[in-house]
């Protein structure tokens, strides 16, 4: 059984949906796993992963849509704004969408779905700087 762990850095521009799937496969690629899995962890409470359609950017904008009616900024129900009105939306979000994931590692490459990819949801307006930890494990 083999183990590695890599970081991989996001800069956003503020609230979006960031494809990390690309940078995902060139890692994957210097390491020797034929079969395995591969965990993917955001250091983050107010952002969050995915794994979610990675064609039509209509699907991304519809996810950002939906969840901007069903936790809107400045709801008066929070009570914490430390940050700002988007500071306990950003969390909420982040527990709802959630902060790992678990993919298969088959060959070398993740065994996505053809239309699959993995994404970062920046839930903050303002820009940040996410630090994702990656763990491969297999053989």
């Amino acid at each position: 059984m083999t183990t590695q762990q890599f970081k991989i850095v996001v800069e956003t521009s503020g609230r979006g949906i960031y494809e990390l799937t690309n940078g995902l496969v060139e890692r994957l690629k210097k390491i020797t796993i034929h079969t395995g899995l591969c965990h993917v962890f955001v250091c983050h409470t107010s952002a969050s992963l995915m794994l979610s359609e990675n064609v039509d950017p209509d699907v991304r904008r519809d996810l950002e849509a939906f969840m901007s009616r069903l936790v809107p900024d400045g709801d008066p129900l929070f009570r914490h704004q430390n940050e700002g009105p988007d500071d306990m939306p950003a969390h909420v979000r982040s527990v709802l969408t959630g902060n790992d994931l678990t993919l298969p590692v088959k060959e070398n490459r993740l065994a996505l779905g053809t239309w699959q990819g993995v994404f970062l949801w920046e839930h903050r307006t303002g820009p940040q700087h996410r630090k994702v930890i990656v763990t491969v494990q297999g053989d």
